[in-house]
């Protein structure tokens, strides 16, 4: 089915009420860099990163995931993705064309089979970054996105077919079943995951550090700012990954991580892990426990832009 494959994560959209302090604590806390404005809109660079913007924030009345962004490599595969889709009866929000936002390029937006928007491009232009040093405690780059799906197997099953997704992991309970499924794109263990629970919804965004000991200065820049600690810091098995969570103003997750696992493709096999281990959650044993508040808040508020293209 899938025609086109995609390369890598982009950004991720969000729409909140209070825009002002959202986007305060994303640049003083959490260290991005605001890029451009545009009426409410603003677009939020990682230092490291060559792309435009990782996240973009949006006023509106509102909490609601926007879209995630995914690159392709060519303009020619943007088109051929947009008529398979289409010809396979996904609905298509736009037409591939070219894009307004910084940077430019060339694509298309459509909804997943939860209702999320996602757009798909090409031939946006890099955004001049810069190497991260030792001891610096901002962000390199997004490293990967998190959803709550009522039905992680048909989620999975539509972005494996449509997107070109493969499967790199599963966590499953001896009592309830799959968990959470890792999918990739690209060597990196996870571009994207998808939790089980009750609605759609944000479950949390991921920033990669440059190492470990950035990635602890910048959790302890966070908690000393007084951004609610969820989680951690610990480092999970599935990934290899180290994490530390935390809540923005909205009550969105957001995660430090570093370290994230690459997969050799050929010799690749997906493992299922046993999540009553507590090393599958933490191999370090540093976090604070998995409890009921923890899942509670990385259920998040049911996303209201389900089926609901975003104004912008």
């Amino acid at each position: 089915m899938v025609s086109a494959q995609l390369t890598h994560l982009r950004h991720v959209d969000l729409a909140v009420p209070d825009h002002d302090r959202q986007l305060a604590f994303y640049t003083d806390v959490w260290g991005l860099s605001r890029t451009a404005d545009d009426s409410g809109v603003a677009f939020l660079a990682a230092e490291g990163s060559p792309e435009q913007y990782v996240v973009r924030l949006r006023r509106a009345k509102e909490k609601r995931l926007d879209l995630v962004a995914f690159g392709v490599a060519t303009r020619v595969d943007v088109d051929a993705l947009a008529g398979r889709l289409a010809g396979d009866g996904v609905v298509l929000i736009s037409e591939p064309g070219a894009l307004s936002t910084p940077g430019g390029g060339y694509g298309f937006r459509f909804f997943d089979v939860d209702g999320r928007t996602v757009e798909v491009s090409a031939e946006v232009a890099p955004r001049r970054h810069r190497r991260i040093e030792a001891r610096e405690p901002v962000p390199v780059r997004l490293s990967h996105v998190v959803f709550n799906a009522p039905d992680i197997a048909r989620t999975r099953a539509w972005y494996e077919r449509y997107l070109g997704f493969r499967l790199t992991d599963t966590v499953r309970s001896p009592r309830d079943g799959d968990l959470m499924h890792f999918l990739r794109i690209n060597p990196q263990h996870h571009s994207v995951a998808f939790s089980g629970g009750p609605h759609t919804s944000l479950h949390h965004v991921s920033f990669e550090l440059r190492g470990v000991d950035e990635y602890l200065r910048a959790s302890g820049r966070a908690i000393r700012a007084g951004a609610p600690k969820l989680w951690g810091p610990g480092r999970h098995l599935a990934g290899d990954n180290a994490f530390t969570y935390f809540l923005d103003p909205h009550g969105n997750t957001l995660e430090y991580t570093t370290a994230m696992e690459e997969v050799d493709e050929d010799t690749w096999h997906p493992h299922v892990y046993d999540a009553s281990r507590a090393e599958v959650t933490d191999q370090w044993g540093t976090s604070n426990p998995w409890d009921e508040q923890v899942a509670k808040e990385s259920l998040n508020d049911p996303d209201r832009g389900c089926f609901v293209a975003p104004p912008l």
